[in-house]
């Protein structure tokens, strides 16, 4: 059986695309992924392989808007501000419930 190494894997594109293409660095992806690695860290949760926040290169959902990945479920979400980060947080890597409002 191949299992996760973590229990949820997030990844969130913090890509910056040239010649003004949309892409998720325009809406400060980079200072979301800290917040949610600091909220993670502070919650305990990055301890025991429970949550993992990596940073991705382009996911290829820009027009989505800003965009991220949880695995090992493959569930994809768009954001556009703290609450929504902390929603995901607490709904999905915390209670195991997908945040069906944020899903892209």
């Amino acid at each position: 059986m191949n299992e996760s190494y973590y229990r949820y894997h997030v990844f969130f594109c913090t890509n910056q695309r040239d010649n003004g293409r949309p892409c998720c660095q325009d809406h400060n992806s980079s200072a979301f992924r800290s917040y949610a690695k600091e909220k993670i860290k502070a919650l305990g949760l990055a301890k025991n392989h429970q949550v993992r926040i990596n940073i991705a290169g382009c996911l290829n959902r820009c027009a989505q808007g800003p965009a991220i990945v949880v695995y090992p479920e493959g569930i994809w979400y768009s954001y556009t501000n703290h609450k929504d980060i902390d929603e995901i947080i607490s709904e999905h890597l915390i209670n195991g419930r997908p945040v069906v409002r944020l899903r892209i």
